[in-house]
């Protein structure tokens, strides 16, 4: 695990960094084939920065909202750097508002974009993966497997780098220049890497040592998860069938 990288006075945040360079990479990836879905890149690039833009913010104000008394004695950590005080629901609801909005004052086509972006995202999910082997987050449970990692005290299955090569094989499947998906309905590109996910999210979260759980012992991410492909498969049928 390497979460922060010493370079001289520098301390660097390597799961942050990470994530920069899969954006990055992402949206090159969709500049380059965006043309195939007959979407302008420039409009795409705007669109995905100016929604992460509007996520951070929502996130920090939501969490700014929630935990007043915090910021009160220092109302300059508002602006901190510090992922921690980020309200992730509330980044989310944000970026996806904005990006609502932004698309349909550019007049974008819903599914187009979304099987547009796909490529983006799927690099991306390969960033996240790296940055939690890095940060040593969604950490596994403890195995007695030769391959186990040690990790806060004990012997764990290398979740993130289950996660690592699952995202690897579904960007592999779903890479823009293969001619599968060139002449499905629209979405369904998109729809098949969200069922992708969702079906190695139902798998990977069987070994997570740190997944919260619902009463019962049922855990979440697997419960949405398994929501997800259950949406997806039935988005497939019914854009297939148009």
């Amino acid at each position: 695990m390497l979460p922060i990288l010493h370079i001289g006075p520098l301390a660097i945040q390597v799961p942050g960094l990470v994530l920069l360079l899969g954006l990055w990479l992402g949206l090159s990836l969709t500049e380059r084939y965006a043309p195939r879905y007959g979407m302008d890149s420039k409009i795409l690039y705007n669109l995905v920065i100016i929604s992460i833009l509007a996520g951070v913010v929502g996130a920090r104000l939501l969490y700014v909202a929630r935990f007043p008394d915090a910021f009160l004695s220092k109302p300059a950590s508002i602006i901190s750097l510090n992922p921690s005080l980020l309200d992730l629901s509330g980044g989310v609801f944000t970026a996806t508002m904005v990006a609502l909005i932004y698309g349909r004052r550019m007049g974008l086509s819903f599914w187009p974009t979304l099987n547009a972006l796909t490529p983006a995202v799927a690099v991306f999910s390969v960033a996240l993966a790296l940055a939690h082997l890095s940060s040593g987050s969604h950490y596994g449970m403890p195995t007695k497997l030769p391959w186990g990692i040690v990790l806060w005290g004990a012997s764990r299955h290398p979740t993130q780098i289950y996660e690592l090569i699952a995202a690897g094989m579904i960007l592999f499947i779903l890479w823009p220049s293969r001619e599968t998906f060139k002449s499905t309905s629209p979405g369904v590109y998109f729809l098949s890497f969200l069922g992708l996910s969702a079906g190695a999210y139902i798998f990977l979260e069987a070994f997570r040592g740190d997944s919260p759980l619902l009463p019962g012992g049922i855990r979440i991410v697997q419960l949405i998860a398994l929501i997800i492909l259950a949406f997806s498969l039935w988005g497939i049928k019914k854009l297939e069938l148009r």
